[in-house]
């Protein structure tokens, strides 16, 4: 079940923007999860491009655990 969320975008119940918005920019993620998430992307990079280019992550949820964890920067 999708819940609106920033902007009215639709979220997961866990507040991960869903899938389909790969072109949500890091500089929104850093609002949303702290000025140092994914500290090795510019702001104008989208979500996309960042799970692209870091492979062993499969998702936003992902990237945040391992952010939340340390193990992502």
């Amino acid at each position: 079940m999708k819940e609106p969320g920033l902007d009215n975008r639709h979220r997961d119940k866990d507040g991960e923007i869903s899938r389909k918005h790969g072109n949500t920019l890091v500089r929104t993620l850093r609002k949303i999860y702290g000025p140092n998430f994914a500290s090795g992307f510019a702001d104008s990079d989208t979500l996309a491009y960042v799970l692209q280019a870091a492979p062993a992550h499969a998702s936003l949820t992902q990237l945040r655990r391992d952010y939340d964890a340390g193990e992502f920067t």
